[in-house]
């Protein structure tokens, strides 16, 4: 019985792994070809909720790894938030005016994308950087 079990599974993996939806903090649904469309350049956002909830993931990953390194690497003090407010700003900037080439306009300016999840991501960034910190370095 088994084996005909193992030759149901691959069956309903692959049906289900193209309809599996990811879900995201809002609640909602957030489907995998998502973010195939947010890695691909000049990709057209019918929705603006998506592009911005790309964004605001994107900035969360930033904050994550960017806390991690900084808790790695013995930063400390006002260099340390400069410097991470730069790098995530910065890269989202490239991100959606390069890489994206989208209208600013449509989402409110640049400010308003540039801001988009900036204070969550900042407190993230902080949380992981204190933590990592503190287990490497504090004696």
């Amino acid at each position: 019985m088994s084996g005909g079990r193992r030759k149901e599974e691959p069956q309903q993996q692959t049906s289900h792994s193209q309809q599996h939806p990811v879900a995201n903090g809002g609640g909602g649904v957030l489907r995998g070809s998502l973010w195939g469309k947010a890695l691909r350049s000049d990709s057209a956002w019918e929705d603006k909720d998506e592009f911005l909830d790309v964004i605001y993931w994107f900035r969360q990953i930033i904050a994550v790894i960017l806390g991690v390194i900084w808790g790695i690497v013995p930063l400390k003090g006002f260099i340390g938030i400069a410097i991470f407010c730069l790098i995530n700003a910065g890269v989202l900037y490239l991100y959606f005016s390069s890489f994206q080439q989208i209208d600013e306009e449509e989402y409110g300016g640049t400010w308003e994308l540039t801001k988009e999840g900036f204070m969550t991501s900042f407190a993230l960034f902080l949380v992981v950087w204190i933590i990592f910190y503190t287990a490497i370095h504090y004696d």
